[in-house]
């Protein structure tokens, strides 16, 4: 998986210039026979489809797909769609930096990789601007198209963070879930919210969650207001409908039938208990 800190880290500490930005349309079935890189470069694919080798490794581009590749990387292509196949290919470089400077981007970017999601209509936007402003001179329209290129990785970046978030979300996730629930338990919690705010749809977000507690997301709920609740009440100074409101639980009767079917006892008679002991 690509490191998406380290990723972002190059391109805001590093200096580089943005040497061409083109914007190309290949005719269906057609094929670009290997040639080797000469700068480094993305391609961001707008629609259509290509099969791509790079030093021997395949790719399946389509739209919404950002390529990188680094210089002196042997390429081929192979435009395997029945529709053109578009895309905008933004070439970099580290020309004027002095070589311990040159070797520290190349450390970090001399790999080629894939970054697939949905086509940001804002990326397509920023794109037709960078084209636009690529070719001006002028210190004012070097600042510009450097703006633009980082509000364009920005995009793509967290727009891939999401997506691999969403497919398969580390634990860290869930522990965020955790705290979330922790803090939040006497509020009408949904699976529909806790999903949303964890940045994934419904079944993913249980089967998840599940995966890493052994709770489905509403047990958890439940179970963490049962614990608070068995904690209020060995304390001794709340009422039961106090106590049932306080964990998120407006209605006292409801409230008894869920304690009771964690703890196998009414509120009232756990209540009883502590006091004969």
């Amino acid at each position: 998986m690509i490191d998406v800190e380290q990723l972002a880290n190059t391109f805001a500490s590093s200096h580089y210039e943005i040497h061409e930005v083109n914007r190309l349309v290949i005719q269906s079935r057609s094929i670009l026979r290997e040639f080797k890189t000469e700068k480094y470069g993305f391609l961001f694919v707008m629609r259509g489809e290509a099969r791509m080798t790079v030093n021997g490794t395949n790719y399946e581009l389509q739209s919404g797909s950002v390529f990188h590749a680094a210089p002196g990387m042997k390429m081929d292509s192979r435009v395997i769609s029945e529709t053109e196949y578009e895309y905008y290919a933004v070439f970099y470089g580290a020309d004027k930096m002095n070589e311990e400077k040159k070797q520290d981007v190349h450390n970090a970017l001399k790999v080629h990789f894939k970054m697939d999601q949905a086509v940001n209509p804002r990326i397509v936007e920023l794109l037709a601007m960078l084209q636009e402003h690529a070719y001006h001179p002028g210190g004012m329209e070097k600042l510009r198209v450097k703006q633009l290129f980082l509000s364009i990785m920005v995009e793509v970046l967290m727009g891939y963070r999401q997506r691999e978030s969403v497919t398969s979300p580390s634990e860290q996730v869930i522990e965020e879930a955790l705290s979330y629930i922790n803090v939040n338990y006497m509020n009408p919690l949904t699976l529909d919210e806790l999903a949303e705010t964890h940045g994934m749809n419904s079944k993913q977000f249980s089967y998840f969650f599940h995966k890493y507690t052994g709770f489905r997301p509403i047990d958890y709920v439940i179970h963490h207001r049962m614990e608070r609740a068995r904690d209020l009440l060995k304390s001794g100074h709340f009422l039961i409908r106090d106590v049932a409101i306080s964990v998120g639980y407006p209605n006292p009767l409801y409230f008894s039938r869920v304690f009771k079917n964690k703890f196998g006892v009414s509120p009232s008679a756990y209540v009883d208990q502590l006091e004969s002991h």
